[in-house]
């Protein structure tokens, strides 16, 4: 998918909102424990509840290989469902990758050729080699962790060398990569006061914003810092929408909490 499609379904939806699909066993209805595959029928039903109010689903991959090959069959299930059943909605491979040379390519294989992600998040510490890999794939996008959501940020992001945040210094380093046009980067919602600082970096990229809800982080305060004139963000939100009920109800649930989401999202596009 290219950010322009992208562009056109936040359009077309009036929503930027991305759904993480973080799957725990202990957390979903009693009731799907006795189904051939508890993963995916939960991720169905969510899917089946909320597509029309979300442009993007993003599992966390360790949510899947925790339960061995079984977690990773009913990952593989959910994303061929989503790309059979709406391919108009972008997928996100949140595995967090990050090694160097053949092995980056063949993370890259696996997440972009055998489960046809469109994109995935990818560590840049070990510099361009681990990540150009994943940039060498066309129409698909790596989504580089540049300031995340998490208290142990400040333990190094943050941390100024030579005078400028590391941050500061992954984002500027990173345009220099080789198909950096396929960049995207995960920006925390609970750091908001410095998406200003950002935006003057990556101006026109899509920013991957985790934290809005269960951990506090404040849409408003995104939106007014974050977004460009092509919105540029995707607003991800997991366990506050699927897990706003652990009863029969769960599905519909789900879908109260993203519709609340994307009226919010609609108000500030309509602005």
């Amino acid at each position: 998918m290219t950010t322009e499609q992208l562009t056109d379904q936040i359009k077309k939806k009036k929503s930027f909102l991305c759904i993480g699909l973080d799957v725990d066993l202990n957390k979903i209805p009693k009731h799907l424990l006795d189904t051939e595959d508890p993963i995916f029928e939960f991720n169905k039903a969510i899917i089946d509840a909320t597509h029309h109010l979300c442009v993007a689903y993003k599992p966390n991959t360790a949510f899947y290989e925790a339960y061995g090959i079984k977690g990773w069959k009913a990952l593989e299930k959910t994303i061929q469902y989503l790309n059979k059943n709406h391919p108009d909605i972008f997928t996100i491979a949140d595995a967090k990758r990050g090694d160097i040379g053949n092995t980056s390519t063949m993370y890259a294989k696996a997440f972009f050729e055998d489960l046809a992600f469109d994109s995935v998040t990818v560590a840049p510490y070990m510099g361009k080699d681990s990540v150009e890999p994943f940039l060498a794939f066309k129409n698909k996008h790596t989504i580089l962790l540049a300031l995340t959501s998490n208290a142990g940020a400040f333990d190094f992001q943050t941390k100024s060398i030579d005078g400028k945040e590391l941050y500061k210094q992954v984002l500027e380093t990173s345009k220099t990569y080789q198909n950096s046009e396929n960049l995207m980067y995960v920006v925390g919602a609970t750091k908001a006061e410095f998406f200003s600082d950002i935006r003057k970096i990556i101006p026109n990229s899509f920013l991957l914003v985790p934290g809005v809800g269960a951990q506090g982080g404040n849409l408003q305060e995104v939106c007014k810092y974050g977004m460009n004139d092509n919105v540029g963000l995707l607003i991800n939100s997991s366990r506050g929408i699927i897990y706003a009920s652990n009863q029969d109800d769960f599905a519909q649930a789900a879908a109260n909490n993203a519709e609340a989401l994307q009226q919010q999202m609609e108000e500030i596009l309509n602005k």
